[in-house]
């Protein structure tokens, strides 16, 4: 599959569906990842996160109370957050465009629709290690950068510049 070693990265896995997030884990293990938390809801999710500092989070969104969209939030403002930078992968069946652009508004780094596979598992987990996106802050965003296809004879006034960028460290 990879030559990559994804023994040493720590995965938060949260869904509040107790088959697909054991799906998800099993898919993880079969890379090799061996430090894997798991949380039922968004508020263990939370709690998960500050205690363990994962290294990359898989999210459902559909989920009693927090929702998955609400952690994104709070994972990229909550000033209590450990790593607001940490790479989200957003797990869902709804897939509509609004809520593609729902997610990628709240700061998500990459999307999966439901069904899960291992071959779309893997590419957006190598997605998060290999690409990693600048991250922006403006008045009303933090994230990583939503451009995807930058245009580099674009001279408008939304222009990125080297302020707006922030490297993920």
């Amino acid at each position: 599959m990879s030559a990559y070693r994804f023994d040493k990265l720590k995965i938060l896995v949260v869904d509040d569906n107790v088959h697909m997030r054991k799906l998800v884990v099993t898919i993880l293990q079969a890379f090799g990842v061996v430090h894997i938390f798991e949380a039922e809801s968004g508020e263990r999710a939370w709690a998960v996160l500050r205690e363990s500092s994962p290294d990359v989070v898989v999210l459902d969104w559909m989920m009693e109370g927090l929702s998955g969209l609400d952690v994104v939030q709070m994972i990229r403002s909550d000033p209590q957050t450990p790593n607001p930078f940490v790479p989200v992968i957003m797990l869902t069946g709804h897939t509509s465009i609004d809520r593609v652009r729902q997610a990628r508004d709240a700061g998500i780094n990459e999307f999966i629709a439901k069904p899960v596979s291992v071959k779309i598992m893997m590419s957006r987990l190598m997605s998060v290690i290999e690409n990693p996106r600048p991250f922006v802050r403006t008045k009303s965003y933090f994230g990583p950068c939503r451009r995807r296809r930058g245009n580099p004879e674009y001279r408008g006034p939304e222009r990125r510049t080297e302020k707006t960028a922030i490297a993920a460290e």
